[in-house]
């Protein structure tokens, strides 16, 4: 028996096929010429009168049987989804990961769902920012973030100065040169904080995420590989739409 990976392969190509053919058919039903025929005879007045050979038109389309053409193909993308649709009630797997079952009996439509959301985690994930790793960090109980050590760094003052390079006479002033000096005034004793995590807290995450991504995708491929009842459905419904 089938196996609904098996119908899942098959699927969109049914699909196409089935699309294609409805709009072919769409398409040639709105050719009104090709669904008009005709047949006629000409009958001269008398015998001496000139014969014409007899015309035909022959009817290239018949709307019945588009119909019919119709049905089939859509009838066949019926049965295909009903089988998947049912199947994927009952198509089931545990999400596994370490020996630790985190899901049992996942449906495989949330499967898919999940495994669409752990693409976009992990892409968030990895984006988160690290610390600084030219620091040393340490966390802060009183803040609840990160600290580095305080470093105390001093505070300075331009303080201008006097340099005699003469000094005063009774005829001359003194020749004085002014100059500043930078002067310690205080100290700066600076702690940086951060809300950042570290390095390796991200790697630890994104790995995680990396494992269960894994077993979804594990749990999926198991939950595919479900033995499909087939349902025949498109030969009833279309035998009551077009009967």
């Amino acid at each position: 028996m089938a196996k609904l990976n098996q119908i899942l392969a098959v699927e969109k190509g049914v699909k196409a096929s089935s699309q294609r053919s409805v709009t072919d058919a769409y398409h040639t039903i709105q050719k009104a010429p090709l669904l008009s025929g005709l047949s006629r005879t000409y009958q001269p007045i008398d015998d001496e009168g000139e014969q014409l050979p007899p015309e035909s038109t022959r009817v290239q389309v018949k709307a019945e049987q588009v119909l019919t053409d119709v049905a089939k193909a859509l009838a066949k993308l019926f049965d295909v989804t009903a089988t998947k649709d049912w199947t994927n009630t009952v198509a089931k797997a545990d999400v596994i990961v370490d020996g630790q079952t985190l899901i049992e009996q996942a449906p495989v439509t949330f499967l898919l769902f999940l495994e669409k959301q752990l693409v976009d985690l992990h892409t968030f994930v990895s984006k988160l920012p690290t610390l600084d790793p030219a620091e040393t960090w340490t966390l802060d109980p009183n803040s609840e973030a990160w600290r580095t050590e305080p470093v105390k760094t001093t505070r300075t003052k331009k303080v201008p100065r006097n340099h005699v390079l003469a000094e005063a006479t009774d005829k001359h002033p003194a020749q004085v040169q002014v100059f500043t000096e930078d002067i310690v005034v205080g100290y700066w004793t600076k702690t940086a904080f951060s809300g950042a995590l570290p390095a390796r807290r991200v790697n630890e995450l994104l790995a995680r995420v990396q494992k269960l991504q894994d077993a979804v995708k594990y749990a999926r491929e198991e939950a595919n590989g479900t033995t499909v009842d087939d349902r025949q459905v498109g030969d009833a419904v279309f035998s009551y739409l077009f009967a």
